[in-house]
């Protein structure tokens, strides 16, 4: 009886597999330091973000520079991408991350805000860009000068 009653458990624990083991989740890409693409006027700090940009899910990492001016701190930032069209992509991504979104016709970009800080960002060859914590009349010139250095 006892016999029996072992193999009995042997072939249950035979026919059980193993336990499934989570896959790591990926590590996200490397992620350019464009940190020489940044605007140098009023700039206190500058880093490289190695996923989410500013904290929003869709985006991945790039580069950050945060800015005081008047009073007023802001951050510049700086995604590189492999091709304009992927930049076009992710600043589609970023509008939907964007709380009532605004169509920028002389950027081709978007306004809106995310958390409650503004953010105005546009895609210039393959790069998404903008800046955030600062109104629209506020962050044009600075986008349109960051723009420039995008080329």
């Amino acid at each position: 009886m006892r016999f029996a009653i072992a193999i009995a458990a042997l072939s249950l624990t035979a026919c059980s597999s193993p336990p499934e083991q989570k896959a790591a989740a990926p590590a996200p890409p490397p992620v350019a330091d464009d940190t020489s693409r940044l605007l140098t006027a009023n700039r206190t700090a500058a880093r490289v973000v190695p996923d989410h940009v500013l904290g929003i899910g869709p985006l991945p990492g790039g580069t950050v520079g945060d800015y005081e001016a008047k009073g007023k701190p802001y951050q510049l930032f700086i995604i590189e991408t492999a091709s304009a069209q992927d930049a076009a992509i992710l600043l589609l991504d970023l509008k939907g991350a964007l709380q009532t979104p605004k169509y920028i016709p002389w950027m081709g970009g978007y306004s809106g805000t995310n958390s409650g800080k503004p953010i105005f960002a546009f895609a210039k060859t393959k790069y998404l860009a903008g800046v955030a914590g600062l109104p629209d009349n506020l962050a044009d010139p600075i986008a349109r000068e960051l723009a420039v250095r995008l080329n």
